[in-house]
C-alpha cells in the first residue's frame, strides 16, 4: 500500500471497544479459571503488523512472545489507503489483501494455546452495513486466496462506513469455508489509531516493528504514539540505524554484521496464549466494500508460499544472474522477482540473505545479488533519517526543479508509451500493464522524464508508486530523486534510449511484445523509427507519425539544455551540501567531510556573477525566451513539436508558449544504484574487478563524449 492518503477521523471503526475483552478476561475466556480469582495483572500485548507480514525474523513479535502472558496479532485496513490519494493499483492492493489472508493462516496454524473472543458488536455492526460473507476459494497450493470475480468499478472513498449495499441478486455464493472463516490474526477496519486505543483503553500494550515511512504513514504513527503513549512501542529490527547524530558512521560494517546475526525467532512454546478476536473482516469484504478489480497482468501471488517457491527457484538459478539482470526479457524471469515481498515483509532482507550464502556456491551471481540487499537497506536507511524523500528535493538548490517546464502533453506521452522513443515506451506500457519493470529501464525512464522531457520528479515518481507491485517508499523516491540528480553529488546520469535498444534489445523481442504497432519494422530502425526511409515504411505499412509517433523532443538538443540548466544550479548545491543537516539528509557513507570537500571543491564565491561564469549550450541561445524568470533558466524551445505527429490518448500535444501550469502535489526492487550512492555499499561486499568492471549494469561512465553510441553520459563533478 501507499504511505500516501489523509486521515478521516469520521471512520466506524472495527472491533468496537465493547468487543476487547481485558487481558485478564481474555485468558478466563472458555477457561476453568474463575475470573473473580484471576491475577489482575495478566501481561497483555497487542502485535500491530504493518508492513512486516510474516512471523519469522519479527522482533516486535518475538518480543511479545517472550515477554507477555497473551498476546494478540492484529492487522487493520485502513481506508484511507483506498481513497484517491492512496496511490495504489489494485493489483498491489489485492497483492497485500493475499498477503493478509497468508498471514492469518500462519498464525491460524501456530503452536499456541488459542483462544477466541466472540465479536457480538462488530458483527451487528456489519450484519447492518456489510450482507455480505466471507468469500475464499483454495488453490491448487493448498492456500487460501482472495476470489478475482469482485465488482469492478471505481475504489470509493474513505469518508464513508464499511459497506457494500448489495441487493438480493448480488449476494456472493461462499465457498464452504468462507461461512466457517478461521481467524488467527484479528483483523480490523477503520481508523489504527482509534483501534489501537480501544486496546489500550481494556489494558493492552502495543508492539509494532518501526519502519521507514512519510507522509500520511509518518503522521499516523506519529498520532498513534501521541494517543497511546507509552502503552505503544515501536521495535526497530530491520537494521537500519535509527536516533544517531549521523547513521552513516560505520554503517558498511553495521549492516553487513546485522544481515549475520541471529534472526528474531519467537520461542512459540505450549505456554504461549494468542487471543482471536473475529471481527467478520476479512480481505474479501473489504475487495467488495471498495471494489478491487485488478486488471494487471502476470502478478505474483501475494502469500508466504509463493515467497519461498520464488526464493527456492532462484536460488537454482543464480549463477546466471549478472548476464539477466540488464536487459528486459531476461529479468522478467532471471532475476529474484522477491522484491514485492520484501516490500510487504512477507521475506525479512535478513532471511534471504542468510539463505542465499547457506544454499549457493560462492560465486559472482551471489555477490551481486548479496549486494543489491545491502541496497535495499541503504535506500530504505535514507527514509529513515529523512522522511522529507517524497515531498521535497533533497538539495533544497533543486526543490521545484523542472516545474516551470511542467508539460501536461508531455507528461502522458510518458506515461502511456507514446514518446516515440521505443525502448521507453515499451518500458512504460509494461508498467501499466503488468505492474513491473527491471532496475535499469526503470532508470531509463526516470532518465527521460526528468533529464529529456525535463518534467517535475515527483509527478514520475507518484506514477511508478502507483503502477508499481513492489513499489517500496524508500527505494522507489530516493531512487527518483538520485537518478534525477537533486541530491547534488559530483556526478549524473543521463541515459541513452538508443544505445539501450542496440545493447539490451538488438532483435527488438521486448519492443515488439509492448509496441506491437512496431512489429513488421525491420529491427536494425528500433532504435531511431523516425529515421526509417520513407520506402522501407512504406513496404513495411508502418508509417511513423500516423502508427507510431514521432519522438516528442528532440534528444540530443534537450540533453544540452538540461546539462546547461543543471550547471547554472552547481554552486548553489556545493554549498547546501556544506551545510550539516542537507547533507545529512543526503546521507553521505564519507559523513560531514565529505559533503565539505565537495562544498570546498565546487562552489564558487558568492560574490562572482554565476550568469557569466556558465556557458549555454547552441540550443539554449537559439531559443531564450525574453520572460525567463529570476534563476536564469529558460522556457523550453515552444517549436519544438511544431512538426511533430502525436497520438496521445485524451491529450494534446501542443506545447504552449507561456509557461504551463506548475503542478502542485506531492512530490526497485533495488538494482544498481545511481552514482551518487555507489560509495555507500560499494564495500560492503566482496566485489572481484571482473565485478566492477565487467557487470553490463555498472552505467558510471566518467566522461562525456557526447555520441549517440554512448549508452548514457554524466557529469562527473558538475563539470
Amino acid at each position: 500500500m501507499s504511505d500516501d492518503a489523509g486521515v478521516d477521523s469520521d471512520i466506524t471503526s472495527v472491533p468496537v471497544l465493547s468487543d476487547i475483552p481485558t487481558p485478564t478476561e481474555a485468558t478466563t475466556t472458555d477457561t476453568d479459571v474463575d475470573p473473580a480469582t484471576a491475577p489482575s495483572d495478566v501481561n497483555g500485548c497487542v502485535v500491530w503488523h504493518r508492513k512486516h507480514l510474516r512471523t519469522a525474523d519479527h522482533r516486535a513479535l518475538a518480543n511479545a512472545v517472550a515477554d507477555a502472558d497473551i498476546i494478540c496479532p492484529l492487522f487493520v485496513f485502513d481506508p484511507t489507503f483506498y481513497d484517491n490519494d492512496g496511490l495504489a493499483c489494485d493489483a498491489r492492493i489485492r497483492f497485500l489483501h493475499e498477503a493478509v489472508d497468508s498471514l492469518n493462516q500462519l498464525y491460524e496454524n501456530s503452536p499456541t494455546q488459542s483462544i477466541t473472543h466472540q465479536a457480538s458488536a462488530s458483527h451487528d455492526y456489519l450484519a447492518e452495513e456489510t450482507p455480505v460473507e466471507p468469500q475464499q476459494i483454495q488453490s491448487i497450493t493448498g492456500e487460501y486466496q482472495i476470489s478475482a470475480d469482485s465488482d469492478s468499478g471505481s475504489d470509493s472513498t474513505s469518508n464513508t462506513p464499511l459497506k457494500t449495499n448489495n441487493s438480493e441478486s448480488d449476494t456472493i455464493q461462499s465457498s464452504p469455508r468462507a461461512s466457517e472463516y478461521s481467524s488467527g490474526l484479528t483483523v480490523g477496519y477503520g481508523d489504527p489509531v482509534d483501534i489501537l486505543s480501544h486496546f489500550v483503553d481494556r489494558g493492552w500494550s502495543i508492539l509494532t516493528m518501526e519502519t521507514p515511512t512519510s507522509r500520511y504513514g509518518k503522521r499516523r504513527d506519529t498520532r498513534a504514539q501521541s494517543v497511546c503513549g507509552d502503552a505503544l512501542r515501536f521495535i526497530s529490527g530491520d537494521g537500519l540505524i535509527r536516533d544517531a547524530e549521523w547513521s552513516r558512521a560505520n554503517w558498511k560494517n553495521h549492516i553487513t554484521e546485522w544481515l549475520s546475526a541471529e534472526q528474531h525467532t519467537p520461542e512459540w512454546s505450549g505456554n504461549t496464549t494468542q487471543l482471536t478476536i473475529p471481527t467478520g473482516i476479512t480481505p474479501s469484504v473489504v475487495e467488495k466494500t471498495h471494489k478491487i478489480n485488478p486488471a494487471k497482468k502476470m502478478v505474483p501471488t501475494g502469500t508466504h508460499r509463493a515467497a519461498t517457491t520464488q526464493l527456492r527457484a532462484f536460488v537454482d538459478q543464480i549463477g546466471s544472474y549478472p548476464s539477466n539482470i540488464s536487459a528486459p526479457q531476461d529479468a522478467r524471469t532471471g532475476t529474484s522477482g522477491l522484491s514485492p515481498y520484501f516490500n510487504f515483509g512477507l521475506l525479512s532482507i535478513r532471511q534471504v540473505h542468510q539463505y542465499v550464502n547457506n544454499n549457493t556456491p560462492e560465486c559472482r551471481g551471489r555477490r551481486m545479488f548479496t549486494s543489491r540487499l545491502i541496497w535495499n537497506c541503504h535506500y530504505n536507511q535514507k527514509l529513515a533519517d529523512w522522511a522529507g524523500w517524497t515531498d521535497r528535493a533533497v538539495n533544497p538548490a533543486f526543490e521545484e526543479f523542472n516545474a516551470d517546464r511542467h508539460n501536461p502533453a508531455l507528461v502522458d506521452a510518458w506515461k502511456h508509451g507514446q514518446t516515440g522513443f521505443p525502448m521507453v515506451d515499451a518500458s512504460m506500457r509494461c508498467l501499466r500493464e503488468t505492474g513491473w519493470l527491471n532496475f535499469r529501464m526503470r532508470a531509463m525512464c526516470v532518465s527521460i522524464f526528468t533529464h529529456i522531457l525535463q518534467q517535475p520528479w515527483w509527478i514520475g515518481a507518484d506514477w511508478f508508486h502507483h503502477h508499481l507491485i513492489d513499489s517500496d517508499v524508500g527505494i522507489n523516491y530516493t531512487q527518483w530523486q538520485s537518478q534525477a540528480g537533486l541530491i547534488g553529488k559530483p556526478s549524473q546520469r543521463v541515459y541513452n534510449p538508443r544505445k539501450q535498444v542496440r545493447d539490451h534489445d538488438s532483435d527488438g523481442e521486448w519492443i515488439t511484445k509492448w509496441v506491437p504497432e512496431l512489429s513488421d519494422l525491420p529491427a536494425q530502425h528500433f532504435p531511431r523509427p523516425e529515421r526509417t526511409p520513407l520506402a522501407v515504411q512504406s513496404e513495411c505499412n508502418v508509417i511513423i507519425g500516423d502508427d507510431y509517433p514521432r519522438p516528442v523532443v528532440d534528444f540530443d538538443a534537450r540533453r544540452e539544455t538540461f546539462w546547461s540548466r543543471y550547471e547554472r544550479r552547481r554552486p548553489e548545491a556545493a554549498r547546501e551540501l556544506a551545510r550539516p543537516e542537507i547533507a545529512k539528509r543526503a546521507s553521505f557513507s564519507g559523513g560531514y567531510d565529505a559533503a565539505q570537500a565537495i562544498a570546498q571543491r565546487y562552489a564558487v564565491d558568492e560574490s562572482d556573477n554565476e550568469a557569466d561564469n556558465i556557458q549555454l549550450s547552441f540550443s539554449e541561445i537559439t531559443t531564450i525566451d525574453t520572460n525567463s524568470d529570476s534563476t536564469g533558466e529558460n522556457t523550453p524551445a515552444i517549436n519544438e513539436l511544431n512538426d511533430t505527429a502525436h497520438t496521445v490518448p485524451d491529450s494534446s500535444m501542443t506545447l504552449q508558449k507561456s509557461v504551463i501550469s506548475i503542478p502542485t502535489g506531492t512530490g526497485d526492487y533495488a538494482g544498481e544504484p545511481s552514482p551518487d550512492d555507489r560509495e555507500a555499499v560499494s564495500n560492503a561486499v566482496d566485489l572481484s574487478t571482473t565485478d566492477k568492471t565487467g557487470d553490463s549494469s555498472n552505467d558510471n561512465i566518467n566522461t562525456d563524449r557526447s555520441t549517440e553510441t554512448d549508452e548514457q553520459t554524466t557529469i562527473e563533478g558538475f563539470m
